[in-house]
């Protein structure tokens, strides 16, 4: 969709275990250093499931190694005392500022996983619980690394939150649909069977539902229409939201997930719209001779930030979005060109992607304009991001050219300082358009 609006206006399998972040360098903060040790067992295991167990219980090392400018995950041993016993004086000389221990526990009946947290520096016990234990239930495990980084940090984490993309995996002729991973890349699934082009998605706050453009190719021979689709995640059945003549495209929830803003090209150019869920009524939020086109909304709703071609080449503004053309401001002036412009959650500044030496970067800026921040240089070409729902993390897509006959595009993740941590696809096809499902 994006070079669809620019001309407009002008390697990939999911690993199974998800990306494996290493630490690298020091960070300018004060690490917690947290130790997860080897895992306890309780019962009659065999040595196959003991060593299934510790790969479980490494998901919760691995998860925490994504804020590595936060914590130091210290190198796993096994523990010289029992499982509820704690030698704080032992792990105080180790510098250890958190411990977390997990033991396994079979019975006729069942197999739990227990689970405790201390902080050694207070000498206190802060999570202690029992939960089913079940070694393909991801999810699970990434429920216990968010208690634990909650009671340490007293904010929820990125752990239990889900990233849709759009693949052509496994697809002929150019189709594209939409899918859904774990944050870290693993548990790739996909949920739309078009047989067609699937573009620009984007997610609603309370994880719910899911916008996106379709250019739908079932019948042959038909007149294709960019159409703007509604995807229901409990039911995983998509609805027609507007069909009209031209761009059906780009749209984003307002907060309250009663509306969208989107992009309509019925009258002719491409403008913003605001549209009503419930009504399908549209009001018009921008009236131009140049197309304007990928809006993102501030976490509170007072800022609408967008794409135009106001200036002769696609950059980015800035509007109230309570009115026709209200406070419209230039806010980016880097590069031959810009696209996809998307808010942090405390709207202190935008990311977005502007061509460049011949490629796509990656850019911040603040609100205002001012304070622009490079992320990426010769890595790729790089575009579509958008930040965590706690403002920790970026992910996007890169483009990686091996050779002249073959490239990769993959959802990649970075933090907010422009440390890209890894690929979170691979194998999988182009996959393009990485947006955050926040599990509320």
């Amino acid at each position: 969709m994006k070079y669809l609006v620019l001309l407009l206006i002008c390697l990939n399998v999911v690993a199974d275990g998800g990306l494996t972040v290493v630490s690298v360098g020091d960070a300018e903060v004060v690490k917690e250093s947290l130790l997860v040790e080897k895992i306890f067992s309780e019962g009659v295991f065999t040595p196959n499931e003991v060593e299934e167990s510790e790969n479980y219980i490494n998901i919760v090392r691995n998860d925490f190694k994504f804020y590595q400018n936060y914590f130091n995950v210290l190198p796993r041993r096994i523990s010289q005392t029992s499982f509820d016993n704690v030698r704080f004086t032992n792990y105080k000389t180790k510098e250890t500022n958190f411990l977390v221990r997990f033991k396994i526990v079979r019975t006729a009946t069942q197999t739990s996983l227990s689970y405790k947290l201390w902080n050694i520096a207070a000498e206190q016990e802060l999570i202690s619980k029992t939960i089913p234990y079940d070694a393909n239930n991801r999810a699970a495990i990434h429920a216990v690394s968010d208690e634990i980084y909650r009671a340490i940090v007293g904010k929820p984490s990125i752990f239990k939150d889900k990233i849709v993309f759009v693949s052509d995996y496994k697809m002929p002729d150019g189709k594209k649909e939409l899918f859904i991973m774990d944050f870290d890349g693993a548990n790739p699934k996909r949920l739309t069977w078009h047989n067609g082009v699937v573009l620009s998605p984007a997610v609603s706050h309370d994880g719910s539902k899911i916008v996106y453009s379709l250019i739908d190719e079932s019948v042959k021979g038909a007149k294709k229409n960019v159409n703007l689709m509604l995807y229901d995640v409990a039911t995983k059945k998509s609805t027609v939201l507007s069909k009209r003549k031209g761009l059906n495209s780009g749209a984003i929830f307002t907060n309250n997930g009663d509306e969208i803003i989107l992009t309509l090209s019925h009258q002719g150019n491409a403008e913003l719209y605001r549209m009503n869920l419930k009504t399908r009524a549209i009001t018009r939020l921008t009236k131009s001779y140049a197309p304007d086109v990928d809006p993102s909304l501030s976490a509170d709703g007072s800022i609408l930030t967008f794409l135009s071609g106001r200036p002769g080449k696609p950059m980015i503004y800035t509007m109230d979005p309570n009115g026709l053309e209200k406070d419209v401001k230039r806010i980016s002036y880097v590069g031959k060109y810009n696209a996809t412009p998307r808010f942090h959650p405390s709207a202190s500044e935008i990311v977005f992607s502007s061509w460049l030496d011949n490629r796509f970067d990656l850019f911040k800026v603040g609100s205002d304009g001012q304070n622009l921040h490079r992320l990426t240089k010769d890595f790729g070409s790089n575009e579509d991001p958008e930040y965590s729902k706690d403002g920790q993390f970026i992910i996007f897509t890169s483009l990686r050219v091996l050779s002249q006959s073959r490239a990769t595009q993959s959802v990649y993740i970075m933090d907010t300082w422009g440390k890209i941590l890894g690929p979170l696809t691979s194998n999988f096809g182009k996959c393009t358009s990485g947006r955050w499902l926040k599990s509320l």
